[in-house]
């Protein structure tokens, strides 16, 4: 993903726009698109200020409205699998939710849970 522009340059396109140019001569110009620069301008005239937004989507969660019942769910019972999560927001909730969707929920948490592996019968006992 690109970074935004420097906001000295928003500044020198909203000052030339401001100035009295028009905004594909400015566009034109400072070498931004004429779209651009009429964002950045409408932007200012709105905010008052030419710097640029967060980008991305923010990280957001359907199960976050959930929280407390899902970390409810994992207190109650440690060894809960998130099949099991996933049910009981449909049955109490009516939410459905996926595999990987719970799985995120938990893995934003840093909350993980690994079952250890069943070690092998030892070899030097009767068999």
């Amino acid at each position: 993903m690109g970074r935004a522009l420097s906001g000295d340059l928003r500044k020198r396109v909203i000052g030339a726009i401001d100035g009295g140019l028009s905004t594909r001569a400015a566009a034109r110009r400072f070498a931004v698109g004429a779209s651009t620069a009429g964002a950045w301008h409408r932007s200012f005239q709105r905010t008052g200020s030419c710097q640029p937004r967060k980008q991305g989507q923010p990280s957001r969660s359907k199960l976050d409205a959930h929280e407390g019942f899902i970390l409810g769910l994992v207190a109650e019972n440690k060894d809960i699998t998130l099949a099991e999560v996933a049910e009981r927001l449909l049955a109490e909730h009516g939410m459905r939710a996926s595999l990987n969707t719970v799985w995120t929920f938990f893995r934003k948490r840093n909350m993980t849970y690994k079952k250890r592996q069943r070690m092998p019968t030892n070899r030097t006992g009767t068999m």
